[in-house]
């Protein structure tokens, strides 16, 4: 018989694929710190900032080497709208819930959901 104890405190070794307890809410500093803030920034960009992101785009690819001089006022305008949302309250508590839903159902399925790509 194989002895399935761990170094892990039963709060991240738990549940049914030893991924940690689904129902746990509370969150580690590299959560706080790093991967809500990149869902916060994935999701300005592809949901909230559209126009602003597909401007500046479209202006690097015009601008080529010259983006840098050219582009300024795009990348002011992206900048702004991507840092309205990453310091809005209500907009972090939803990617946190969203973190919080996508990180339970993995713990209690042991299947990652696939990140968009853009």
């Amino acid at each position: 018989m194989v002895s399935t104890k761990t170094v892990l405190p039963d709060k991240y070794s738990a549940g049914p694929h030893g991924l940690g307890d689904p129902e746990d809410r509370s969150l580690r500093k590299v959560e706080t710190e790093v991967l809500i803030p990149k869902l916060m920034r994935e999701k300005a960009k592809t949901e909230k900032c559209i126009m602003e992101v597909a401007d500046f785009n479209r202006c690097c690819k015009e601008s080529s080497l010259l983006m840098v001089v050219k582009c300024r006022d795009e990348n002011s305008a992206m900048k702004s709208c991507l840092a309205s949302w990453y310091n809005n309250d209500d907009f972090r508590k939803l990617c946190t819930e969203e973190y919080l839903n996508q990180r339970s159902e993995y713990r209690r399925t042991g299947v990652k959901k696939a990140m968009k790509r853009i």
